[in-house]
């Protein structure tokens, strides 16, 4: 028998219990506050889409580093494929979901590049060893073998044996501004809670509606 307490659904997600439910940035802050007691493994991890410059999707797991009301933030390799395809096209989708707790979020809109002090300071928190493959990755690059990559390890860790370890000029953040932030919450024989936040630009106010399942 498990000692986890059952996890308690709020009714529905315009019920006047759930103060958050007219601010999106409140809504998913408490969601992902629950997944993180609950989820079992990487409660922050989502989905991102991009399109490539041949106008195809392309879709990766990468995890949540950063949220406020500007937006959601990750951190990556900028001359990764993500951070190319961010680079000729700044519009991004994002889901997060949550099975232990039967939700899910989808979140849509333009990215923007993190400044410099950000991406520093968010760097400098990193442990060691993530720090260090931040400089040995060639990230998305063809890697003629394993031992090429622990090589390249290995110089990294004796360039920086000691003090602090810089952040790479390479690497950095992006942030996805939502035009559109939709909450999705399972219930019995597919009747679905759906509830859209939409704006049509960062200056207007969030308008709310309710969708079919």
């Amino acid at each position: 028998m498990s000692d986890t307490p059952p996890i308690e659904h709020p009714t529905s997600l315009t019920s006047s219990d759930s103060p958050e439910a007219d601010d999106p940035f409140g809504q998913f802050a408490s969601w992902l506050d629950e997944a993180t007691r609950y989820e079992p493994a990487d409660p922050n991890a989502m989905a991102l889409a991009t399109v490539d410059p041949d106008g195809v999707p392309n879709v990766r797991m990468v995890l949540l580093k950063g949220l406020d009301r500007r937006g959601f933030v990750f951190y990556t390799n900028l001359a990764s494929q993500k951070g190319r395809e961010l680079d000729s096209n700044r519009k991004a989708a994002l889901v997060f979901h949550w099975k232990s707790l039967a939700r899910q979020v989808r979140v849509r809109g333009p990215v923007e590049q993190v400044d410099a002090a950000e991406a520093d300071a968010y760097f400098g928190i990193r442990p060691r060893l993530a720090q260090i493959g931040a400089w040995a990755s060639r990230q998305s690059a063809p890697l003629e073998s394993r031992m090429a990559f622990e090589k390249a390890v290995v110089a990294i860790t004796a360039r920086f044996a000691a003090g602090a370890i810089p952040r790479p000029a390479h690497w950095g953040g992006f942030r996805v501004v939502p035009l559109a932030i939709e909450f999705w919450r399972d219930r019995p024989f597919r009747m679905h809670d759906r509830l859209e936040f939409r704006r049509d630009s960062l200056e207007e106010p969030w308008t709310k509606s309710l969708l079919y399942p």
